[in-house]
């Protein structure tokens, strides 16, 4: 598996794999070629279905542009074999004739693909060794440590920096959320909720003042998102809500210290990456439950690390958080990062939360692992029609007329 720095990548909205990732692909096709004169460049399947609402398009000429003049081509109906989020790059001379031609993938997160094995640029290192929770459980088990620690052993020394600055941007997001009011960008005129919810959340007792926060913080990073405002994936843009939203209610009212809300960071970091390997975090590739699935999960285990928990319910606890998400689509209306992207988030918040609770009063033995949970989900995925893997044709936005 390669960095958890690649899970947690601190940009703009709305979307990782549409926005995000394209813009990145942009800018190094321009590193290769900044003598041409003109720019090709075609996006397929999902990215053409749904990069208007995503502004891909607008990422893309925001990178190329300034260079030279771009045009998009929008192939809605192809999907290369590779994955569903395929770009191909062309640079022209003066004379209008091809200079070179780059098919990439956006495959979730920000992360880019080649279909070939060869080492390119957009290839990062693996650094650690075991893939799937099992194993690393059996390890935590037989030398006494925990999920952190595997990724202090595995990482270069400024990770806990790096995950400092993610925690910093996670927070700042947040605080953004809060106080930013008004509607939110495109055609769906969906007013902002965050502020509202903060408020009235402040007027309920403990137990339902607890619910209603987490759901304005979780609200006020999606929202953030959706008007592309800078956050942090975990493990992308449309699920980015949930993570943060749980720790900072969990620093905020149990005063965890910033140490040991960085170690939860990391070890959420850590389930992300191994379905990132093992599977996908790509709503594309497997619909919403990769999303906004593996987002709960993460937080599941961060939350149940910080409340004590031993390696087995923090495994546990994570296997609930992506199991009760399995088989959910991604039909983002109108192509927007925001029905039903940003309840989602809310929502999957408070369930990271009762899939701790409801871990630490087991011992953390259960019948179905979190690989097998991980397995399934990409079966699942796979099995999926395309109307349901951000394509904007299928479920809730079939149909759908902004008012």
């Amino acid at each position: 598996m390669k960095s958890i720095k690649e899970i947690y990548r601190i940009g703009t909205g709305p979307s990782s794999s549409h926005t995000m990732g394209p813009r990145k692909a942009a800018e190094i096709f321009l590193s290769r070629h900044p003598e041409a004169t003109a720019f090709q460049v075609t996006l397929y399947g999902s990215l053409a279905a749904t990069g208007k609402g995503h502004m891909t398009n607008i990422a893309i000429t925001e990178a190329l542009q300034p260079t030279a003049p771009v045009e998009i081509i929008w192939e809605p109906k192809v999907f290369l074999p590779f994955h569903p989020n395929g770009m191909k790059f062309v640079s022209l001379d003066k004379d209008g004739k091809q200079t070179d031609e780059w098919t990439v993938f956006s495959i979730g997160g920000g992360a880019l693909a080649e279909e070939n094995d060869g080492e390119t640029s957009i290839n990062t290192p693996e650094v650690y060794d075991m893939n799937h929770m099992t194993e690393i459980l059996q390890w935590c088990e037989r030398t006494g440590k925990s999920y952190w620690e595997y990724v202090k052993e595995c990482e270069e020394s400024d990770i806990w920096d790096y995950l400092a600055e993610v925690w910093q941007a996670m927070k700042e997001s947040i605080r953004r959320g809060l106080d930013n009011e008004g509607v939110l960008p495109g055609p769906l005129n969906l007013r902002r909720k965050a502020s509202t919810y903060y408020i009235r959340a402040s007027g309920y007792k403990a137990s339902l003042q607890s619910r209603g926060l987490v759901f304005a913080y979780a609200l006020a990073v999606s929202e953030e998102n959706a008007s592309g405002g800078v956050i942090v994936t975990a493990p992308t843009c449309g699920s980015c809500g949930v993570v943060p939203a749980v720790l900072y209610h969990l620093q905020k009212s149990r005063e965890f210290s910033d140490i040991r809300i960085l170690r939860a960071l990391a070890t959420a970091g850590l389930i992300g990456n191994v379905v990132k390997h093992n599977a996908s975090i790509s709503g594309a590739e497997a619909g919403c439950q990769a999303e906004v699935g593996t987002a709960c999960s993460m937080a599941s285990a961060a939350a149940n690390q910080l409340f004590g928990g031993s390696p087995a319910q923090i495994e546990y606890a994570a296997e609930m958080g992506l199991e009760h998400h399995l088989g959910m689509t991604c039909d983002p209306v109108c192509g927007l990062v925001q029905i039903p992207c940003i309840e989602r988030n809310a929502y999957a918040a408070a369930r990271a939360l009762d899939a701790n609770l409801y871990s630490s009063f087991t011992d953390g033995m259960h019948r179905v692992s979190f690989d097998k949970v991980v397995e399934v989900m990409k079966e699942t995925g796979n099995d999926l029609p395309s109307l349901y893997k951000e394509t904007s044709e299928g479920g809730l936005a079939k149909d759908y007329h902004p008012m």
